[in-house]
């Protein structure tokens, strides 16, 4: 069963539209996963996240992908990267595949 929330707690979540600018291999990650710096427009910046996505994605496919990511989420050390946002997908087992806009769109635009 799931919990119910208000609108004003769901307003508290920033989910925003960034663009991977960069990505690479994390070696060092439990778990098969990518190093991520995700661009969310001049009033956010740049952040860093590790992502479990090799199942599905190349590094090479990554690059100026639109992903929605939570960016206010405290601080996660992840090995030795500090995870600053959550990049979001859909879960099926082991394969994630992440949340995207079907049109480009400005980084930085909140999801509502």
């Amino acid at each position: 069963m799931m919990n119910e929330i208000s609108w004003k707690e769901f307003e508290k979540i920033e989910m925003r539209v960034g663009t991977i600018i960069e990505a690479q291999p994390f070696p060092e990650a439990i778990n098969p996963a990518y190093k991520l710096l995700i661009d969310f427009g001049a009033e956010i910046g740049v952040k860093k996240s590790s992502a479990q996505i090799t199942g599905l994605y190349k590094l090479e496919e990554l690059i100026g992908k639109q992903v929605i990511s939570v960016i206010n989420f405290p601080k996660k050390q992840i090995g030795p990267l500090m995870s600053e946002c959550l990049v979001l997908g859909a879960v099926n087992e082991k394969d994630v595949t992440l949340l995207s806009v079907d049109k480009p769109v400005a980084n930085g635009l909140r999801i509502l």
